[in-house]
């Protein structure tokens, strides 16, 4: 049996905050940048999504179906596609005809609702399914948590709600001597497969590919192919997983990247001792060889692989329960409603990374992704918008509960009026039962007729 290659893609865009002042709280309840939104979808789209997904579906075709590949795609960026770039959508629904192209479900708003509220993960899970039903025409089968995020506790969620194969980090300090190059399942649900990203070879291509002091600089398709060989010298699978952004955005045109990808998958196919599966496959085509205990959740962030980069200060702790104390109040009001939207929309995990104080090992990467100066303005921007976001909430109900109240007088009214009908009704035909017995109790008068003698 040949080894397998999982390559998997996660497209995510968030919604960017306006810059919100406090003053701005309880009178303008418009907290979306969507100037930036645009402006940095539609430049992403040219510079990766649609050159990407052309080159994909040609190698796609051109290798016959043996290529394959997976993608987990949130609904922010899908509701901004729809909005900026539709033309980006249908380049995806090309992809999902050939049959060779995986669509993985998600949590819609690409959130940690995972590790705050099982009820709400629940709700952006089936919700994000659902999506990606309507737009590709697929029923998604295997999962990726957002940025990886995974516990036993998690995995037995997600093996509740119908999935079979989960993804996540092969995290070092969880594997100790393991593996990530194998199937493993999870403690709690042993039923769970589970594929672990190799982090090493992910990240030499997500992050390192263009770094020309880099000492393994420049990286050809030969080159990885003979670490991939090393690193699984006995092993089964290798799991690359990366940001899709990696391809003409964060690794640019001119670096090669697109070559690389486009060479890559002919090499490994003309080598003949790997296959690419996408994850669906994966756990269908391997065994688990042991069960993995994950008491703490993982992710696919920093050095630590853990949550620190959305949950790690005060600040982000602050933010995040502030906002899912929400939730509660939320259940008072339909799903249909507004709110909803926006407190999908503020869950998004990229408000929390923006507050990362992490300034050593890491900070590079966390400045590279952040629009704001600091952590801190970070921080201020989000709880205005929070603040405005609770009195929104909190009007709602109030009005919900006046409504209600309304309601519940106006059918208390009604149901007098009817129940004095009936009443009526009720003592009307006694009434008339009443005069008709006794109008049968009385002797009949019989009539006299005269006639003329």
């Amino acid at each position: 049996m040949k080894k397998s290659i999982c390559l998997y893609f996660q497209v995510h865009q968030p919604n960017r905050l306006r810059l919100y002042r406090f003053f701005d709280i309880g009178k303008d309840s418009h907290y979306y940048d969507d100037f930036a939104n645009r402006t940095i979808l539609r430049r992403v789209a040219q510079r990766c999504y649609l050159p990407a997904n052309e080159l994909l579906l040609d190698l796609i075709n051109s290798h016959k179906g043996q290529f394959k590949v997976a993608f987990s795609i949130s609904g922010s960026v899908l509701e901004q596609f729809d909005r900026y770039a539709p033309e980006v959508i249908d380049s995806f629904r090309k992809l999902a005809g050939t049959g060779c192209v995986e669509f993985l479900a998600e949590t819609y708003y690409h959130s940690l609702a995972s590790i705050a509220s099982p009820a709400e993960f629940k709700r952006q899970v089936e919700k994000h399914k659902e999506t990606i039903e309507h737009y590709f025409g697929v029923t998604p089968k295997s999962f990726r948590n957002t940025e990886l995020v995974y516990s036993d506790e998690i995995g037995s969620m997600v093996y509740d709600m119908g999935f079979k194969t989960m993804l996540t980090e092969g995290a070092k300090h969880v594997l100790g001597w393991k593996s990530p190059n194998y199937v493993y399942s999870g403690a709690l649900a042993p039923k769970l497969k589970l594929l672990l990203r190799n982090y090493t070879l992910s990240d030499d291509i997500a992050f390192r590919f263009s770094d020309k002091n880099w000492q393994d600089w420049p990286l050809t398709g030969d080159k990885f192919l003979g670490w991939i060989k090393a690193s699984a010298q006995n092993d089964e699978i290798m799991n690359l997983f990366m940001d899709y952004e990696t391809f003409g955005e964060h690794q640019k045109s001119q670096s090669g990247i697109f070559d690389f990808l486009r060479y890559f998958p002919e090499v490994v196919i003309k080598d003949g001792e790997f296959e690419f599966v996408t994850p669906e496959q994966a756990g269908k085509k391997h065994k688990a060889v042991a069960s993995l205990d994950v008491p703490d959740p993982i992710s696919w962030a920093d050095e630590e692989r853990d949550i620190t980069a959305w949950l790690g200060n005060e600040l982000q702790s602050d933010a995040f329960k502030k906002l899912y104390n929400v939730t509660e109040k939320l259940s008072l009001l339909s799903e249909s409603n507004d709110l909803w939207s926006d407190f999908g929309h503020l869950q998004e995990s990229d408000h929390f990374y923006y507050m990362c104080t992490k300034f050593f090992s890491d900070g590079a990467v966390h400045k590279y992704f952040n629009p704001y100066d600091t952590p801190y303005e970070a921080f201020i921007n989000y709880m205005n918008v929070l603040s405005d976001f609770i009195l929104r909430v909190d009007d709602a109900i109030s009005v919900s509960d006046v409504n209600f109240a309304a309601e519940k007088k106006t059918a208390k009214a009604k149901s007098s009026v009817a129940e004095k009908k009936t009443v009526r009704k009720a003592a009307a035909g006694k009434s008339a039962k009443a005069s008709a017995e006794t109008a049968e109790k009385k002797p009949s008068a019989k009539k006299t007729v005269k006639t003329k003698k």
